[in-house]
């Protein structure tokens, strides 16, 4: 999870390299960014049933080497838009597989009789941390290559190769957590469908929290570096490293913190993480408004708390709520949702010609407001069991 982790952010720095060296469109830059998500979320949604009727490591095996291959196109085709396309769907097709999947086998590897000394959160914590490490790690190294490297579209992509090449072997020796020799008689039909989604819980805490999730660090370091662009010249790349591993590397430290605020009756972790997300909204508007490196990088850190509380806190919840066969397909469906925030920039950038990005960083705001009232208000009627 954690090699994938990196792949997938990898490229997140590099936008301003293609921009400049290719001479891509602002659109084009977030389309690229964007267009991860279409194999993500179907990967998502599919992996998570599938694995528990054939198992994980069914799924993530092949899932890691297509992490492998998408980073190859990457290097492969460095001057080709299409295969720069192609690289980033094929990045979120093993994301989407391995982050499902990965995330429910190290919760069953993290009880008994894998691990007798694991706690109750010890799963969502061990996905998480690897998950945020790998998403900070991957950009801020290679926003430190590509920015004085001579060969940037390249090099910056070896560290993820090698590191693929340690890591993979850990994928087939680890442990089978599913009774792949005595299947359940559901078919993969009724396996998609997953009866907690309909929970009243999911539907008034995890739902409106969960597309914050991505979305917080999707403009930490893809729209507010790019705001500030004028002023990063000479060290842009390197600057967009930095607000990616400092949004998620801060995204790891609070997580502490975000397991000691869950509690069943109450949803105070996703409260929080919503809070830190709104504050970040409003600080990088203000940014926006003065150009403003420091004030970019006092929004990412509260975008990285509200990150890493709202994903451990969704996390939990889904754990809480899900049924025996359907964890993987629950925090599939999870994953799926937190992944429509990486349309965010996307989204503004369409919009900006509309109006200003303080302007729509405000708004954005607004709606996190929304999303954390019916968070606040809601979640005390319904308990976190089914």
């Amino acid at each position: 999870m954690f090699g994938v982790a990196w792949g997938a952010n990898q490229f997140v720095p590099l936008l301003l390299a293609y921009h400049q060296i290719l001479g891509l469109t602002v659109t084009t830059d977030q389309a690229l960014f964007g267009i991860y998500a279409l194999g993500l979320v179907p990967a998502l949604l599919l992996g998570g049933p599938l694995s528990d009727r054939w198992g994980r490591s069914r799924i993530v095996q092949p899932a890691a080497l297509c992490s492998v291959l998408a980073t190859a196109v990457l290097v492969v085709g460095s001057r080709s838009p299409a295969a720069l396309y192609l690289a980033r769907f094929l990045a979120g097709v093993a994301s989407g597989a391995v982050f499902a999947v990965g995330t429910a086998w190290i919760k069953e590897l993290s009880a008994t009789p894998y691990d007798l000394n694991a706690g109750e959160q010890a799963g969502a914590r061990r996905a998480t941390i690897a998950l945020s490490a790998g998403f900070g790690l991957g950009p801020l190294v290679t926003g430190v290559i590509g920015e004085w490297s001579p060969s940037p579209l390249i090099v910056s992509y070896l560290p993820h190769l090698a590191l693929m090449a340690v890591v993979l072997p850990g994928a087939w020796r680890t442990p089978e957590t599913v009774d792949t020799a005595h299947p359940t008689p559901a078919s993969i039909l009724s396996r998609l469908r997953v009866p907690a989604v309909k929970h009243l819980r999911f539907l008034t805490v995890v739902v409106p929290l969960a597309p914050w999730v991505f979305g917080a660090p999707a403009v930490a370091f893809v729209v507010l570096p790019a705001i500030v662009s004028a002023q990063t010249k000479g060290f842009g790349i390197v600057f967009a490293g930095v607000c990616a591993g400092l949004t998620l590397t801060t995204g790891v430290l609070i997580q502490p913190l975000a397991r000691r605020l869950d509690r069943v009756d109450s949803a105070r972790g996703a409260g929080l993480g919503l809070g830190s997300i709104i504050g970040g909204l409003l600080m990088g508007a203000l940014a926006a408004s003065l150009h403003g490196r420091p004030l970019v990088l006092v929004a990412d850190g509260l975008f990285g708390a509200g990150y890493g509380i709202a994903l451990v806190s969704g996390l939990l919840e889904v754990q809480r709520l899900a049924g025996p066969d359907d964890l993987a397909g629950l925090t599939a469906v999870f994953y799926a949702l937190t992944y429509l925030g990486f349309a965010l920039p996307v989204a503004l950038a369409a919009l900006a010609g509309f109006a200003s990005y303080p302007v729509l960083l405000v708004c954005l705001a607004i709606l996190g407001s929304a999303s954390l009232a019916t968070v606040t208000l809601q979640s005390p009627r319904h308990s976190a069991h089914l």
